[in-house]
């Protein structure tokens, strides 16, 4: 009997693991895709905003345009060059944003056609100007004639209206990936629950089982042979109970021993530079990739706190971080980490609450360094 009890328990057990690892293993997975949504949330916003950095500079060089051929001062002759170089810059950034949607291909290629034209127009008519049987209002209304303006405005306004129904799809599904991943946690939590409620369930019958048995044998038994045999009966069962706990004791002692070790070299073998927060946002401990790429040492850093090495943008204070402990919520953001040989070293920043239970009582604070390449890629320039 106690064995078939034992396995129904460890059965229950095993059964209430795999729902958590299966709970934690979907979560994983729709943060992830959270986070490659934002990616692409971000770089889709990138291609809109060169958009209409083409579309403006396209405005400027039509007008520096116009006014030197009305007027004839090489300063807007200068300004409608510079200005359509610039058009054409932005459509290079934005090509290769675009490179891989297959929809907004069509439209880049006929874009460029456009631009290309526009551009070599422009310079013609620079060239025509003050030429024998050319007037600046013929120029003018020959540049206004040619429609390329117009012709590039609509292509433009195509290409954001793509991308504002692509980013329009995108929220959709990230709405519905928290949905999907807000149901699997509760979801997770309530069987958990109920399966818990028959494991006491069944301690409960076990123990009042045993309670009869031990009636029936104390009523069976009233001679001292046999209260002898029973009280030595209990001493072994007692015995045996206390040898298996030492037993589970050492190990479980063993198996946090190991857990520890190894949460200890997964944070240190982690190339990114981690630190772990306390609730005052003082420095508690860190891995050997701050000593790397910093030059501070762990005695240097321990205690101290943490707007001494890492300074948020438009944060030096650190309140966006002791917000982010106190509201129990993540933040990601962009800032600077300091190097003991001097100067500061552009980084991405995300900070994790640690919790106890309920309550926050510090955090995790990991910093990605930015490379030079990385920065000309996404359009920032590293401090």
């Amino acid at each position: 009997m106690p064995d078939r009890f034992l396995r129904r328990i460890l059965a229950f057990f095993l059964l209430i693991s795999v729902i958590l690892i299966a709970v934690a293993v979907n979560a994983v997975r729709n943060i992830s895709r959270t986070v490659a949504t934002s990616d692409w949330v971000n770089h889709t916003h990138e291609a809109i905003l060169e958009g209409q950095a083409l579309h403006a500079s396209l405005h400027m060089g039509d007008a520096a345009l116009r006014t030197y051929l009305l007027i004839g001062e090489a300063r807007d002759q200068a300004a409608a060059r510079e200005a359509f170089a610039e058009m054409l810059e932005h459509l290079e950034v934005l090509r290769a944003l675009l490179k891989d949607d297959a929809a907004a291909s069509p439209e880049i290629a006929e874009l460029a056609k456009l631009t290309t034209v526009r551009s070599e127009f422009a310079t013609s008519l620079m060239q025509r100007r003050g030429a024998p049987g050319e007037t600046p209002a013929s120029l003018v209304a020959a540049d206004i004639a040619s429609g390329s303006t117009a012709e590039i405005t609509r292509r433009l306004d195509r290409i954001k209206s793509q991308q504002m129904t692509l980013l329009a799809e995108r929220d959709t599904a990230s709405y519905l990936q928290a949905q999907t991943t807000r149901w699997t946690v509760w979801a997770g939590v309530i069987l958990d629950f109920l399966l818990l409620a028959g494991v006491a369930w069944l301690i409960k019958d076990d123990l009042e089982a045993r309670r009869r048995v031990v009636k029936t044998l104390e009523s069976a038994n009233r001679d001292l042979d046999a209260k002898v045999r029973e009280r030595t009966a209990e001493l072994v069962a007692s015995n045996d109970q206390l040898s298996i706990e030492n037993l589970e004791r050492r190990w479980a002692n063993q198996a946090l021993e190991h857990q520890h070790r190894y949460d200890e070299l997964i944070i240190n073998s982690i190339n990114d530079l981690v630190l772990v927060l306390t609730k005052v946002l003082n420095i508690s401990r860190l891995n050997p990739a701050v000593f790397e790429r910093t030059g501070f040492s762990a005695s240097e850093l321990i205690n101290k706190p943490l707007a001494s090495l890492v300074e948020l943008a438009e944060d030096p204070g650190a309140s966006r971080v002791a917000h982010a402990l106190r509201t129990g919520h993540e933040l990601r953001a962009t800032g600077r980490v300091q190097c003991k040989s001097g100067g500061a070293r552009p980084v991405k920043v995300a900070v994790y609450p640690l919790r106890d239970g309920d309550k926050v009582v510090g955090g995790v604070v990991t910093l990605e360094l930015l490379t030079d390449d990385r920065n000309r890629t996404t359009g920032t320039t590293a401090p």
